[in-house]
């Protein structure tokens, strides 16, 4: 089944977010009336957009924003560090289960035409490789278990609805690690190529990086992650599809490249006392390239247009929504 989002009527939760801003700028490429659902302030949005500050977690809420949309993407979601996943787990877990739960629900009582669920790479089980079939075999990382178990669950009701209400118009997505513009770059939860970039740009010098900088991990670019959303939903991909670069960088690595596109100068530490992390974690792409997706964007690339983003908007991420600076 292929669907044709040119001039559609298209939802977008957390539309003001990362991975969002990239999405919202091409569907309206495509002639799409957007409409974006928020907690976050509209700042930069384009004026054609129809904004909506709602509390997701209310089923009334999302009933509300569904209406009369023929597409949603739901990309709500909250980004943070392992640090916070093992101190403030309720902070991820209990948000995720209660608005993607409503969302779901809301959009398949509204009968849109096709639904997108964000999933997530912390859904996985520790190994080499992530294959999107054996996430059932295992459980989620320890690193990852209460927001594992969130995302989880969501597939889990869409596939509740397939089997009860023969609901197969739900494309899942589980990105990698994703970067970009409109990152969260707190240093004191934010993933980790956003955390260095503000702590290099801040003056770090030595930069402490917690563990030895060994540890693999597949970056994805926002700005691909939105153009796989788009085509998985275009295609009518109703599989759980990875959507990541396949390649695997260290940690070490990311750091080193941040360092040099910012300042050679600056010397980078390891605290082998600190957690690492899981050793590798690699998408297997090969759903997402048989289905016709593969991303474009280098990793050298995408840090380089993150890093003069970030140089430009160094306050922006204050005013955002943040679940892990409220009791």
């Amino acid at each position: 089944m292929n669907n044709d989002l040119n001039n559609a009527k298209v939802l977008v939760t957390g539309g003001t977010g990362m991975i969002g801003r990239y999405l919202v700028d091409k569907l309206l490429a495509r002639g799409c009336e957007v409409t974006v659902v928020s907690l976050d302030d509209p700042e930069g949005l384009p004026e054609s957009v129809k904004f909506m500050k709602l509390d997701l977690t209310i089923l009334d809420n999302c009933l509300k924003a569904c209406e009369g949309q023929d597409y949603v993407f739901n990309l709500i979601g909250i980004k943070g560090s392992p640090k916070m996943s093992r101190e403030r787990p309720a902070s991820f877990m209990v948000p995720m289960l209660m608005f993607n739960t409503a969302m779901m629900e809301a959009a398949m009582r509204s009968n849109v035409k096709w639904y997108l669920y964000t999933s997530s790479v912390g859904v996985y089980h520790p190994a080499e490789v992530f294959k999107e079939d054996d996430v059932w075999k295992t459980f989620p990382s320890d690193n990852d278990r209460h927001p594992g178990w969130a995302k989880r669950i969501g597939e889990l009701q869409a596939d509740a609805y397939r089997i009860q209400y023969g609901r197969n118009n739900i494309s899942i997505v589980r990105p990698a690690n994703v970067y970009g513009k409109w990152d969260n770059f707190d240093p004191e939860n934010a993933m980790v190529i956003p955390s260095l970039i503000n702590r290099i740009v801040s003056g770090e010098s030595p930069l402490v990086c917690w563990g030895d900088g060994a540890p693999i991990r597949d970056f994805i670019y926002a700005g691909d992650c939105a153009d796989g959303m788009i085509h998985m939903v275009e295609n009518g991909v109703t599989d759980p599809v990875n959507l990541g670069s396949g390649d695997g960088v260290s940690i070490k690595e990311v750091a080193e490249t941040i360092r040099d596109c910012y300042n050679k100068d600056v010397e980078i530490e390891w605290d082998i006392t600190k957690p690492k992390g899981d050793a590798r974690r690699l998408m297997d792409t090969t759903r997402a390239e048989s289905n016709g997706f593969v991303c474009s964007t280098h990793l050298v690339d995408g840090i380089r247009e993150t890093l003069q983003w970030f140089l430009e908007n160094r306050d922006l991420y204050k005013k955002r929504n943040n679940y892990f600076v409220k009791d």
